[in-house]
């Protein structure tokens, strides 16, 4: 029986191109691949992947994607995000450890349901997900997960 490997790309209607261009883009950091009019091709690995994520502009029809989840590389990384979102003030749905990662589910302008989340190398069983505070300190952070370990 076959399967896929991986999500390839997700594609979006958007009705402002730009705002979203400039999130997706300028916030989140995906390298525009091809652009036409109408539609923005993004990948955050554009050298494995020609797109990963298809803005396409369409004022009459939308799109309510559960999420769109990124992987970020570290800890630091996840907290500066964090920051940033709570600087430009998008709207945080919640901020949860799963064990195996750390997610802060987030809306983007146009109100689609974003994630970014660091995987934390802790194997651990789902579904779980417990509220975290990601303005503690990383070492703080990192001590949650040690004291999950610890219990386990």
């Amino acid at each position: 029986m076959p399967k896929v490997t991986r999500l390839g790309h997700v594609g979006l209607f958007v009705t402002d191109p730009e705002v979203m261009l400039e999130f997706y883009s300028g916030f989140l950091g995906m390298t525009v691949t091809d652009r036409d009019e109408r539609r923005v091709f993004l990948s955050s690995r554009p050298g494995e992947e020609h797109h990963e994520l298809l803005l396409a502009k369409n004022e009459e029809r939308h799109t309510d994607p559960q999420q769109l989840s990124f992987v970020v590389e570290s800890l630091a990384d996840l907290r500066e995000f964090y920051a940033q979102i709570v600087e430009r003030k998008y709207s945080i749905d919640h901020v949860n450890n799963h064990g195996n990662a750390i997610g802060c589910y987030f809306r983007d302008p146009e109100d689609n349901r974003v994630e970014v989340y660091w995987h934390t190398g802790i194997d651990w069983p789902q579904p779980f997900s417990q509220p975290i505070d990601l303005s503690l300190t990383e070492a703080e952070l990192l001590g949650v997960l040690d004291e999950m370990k610890a219990s386990a």
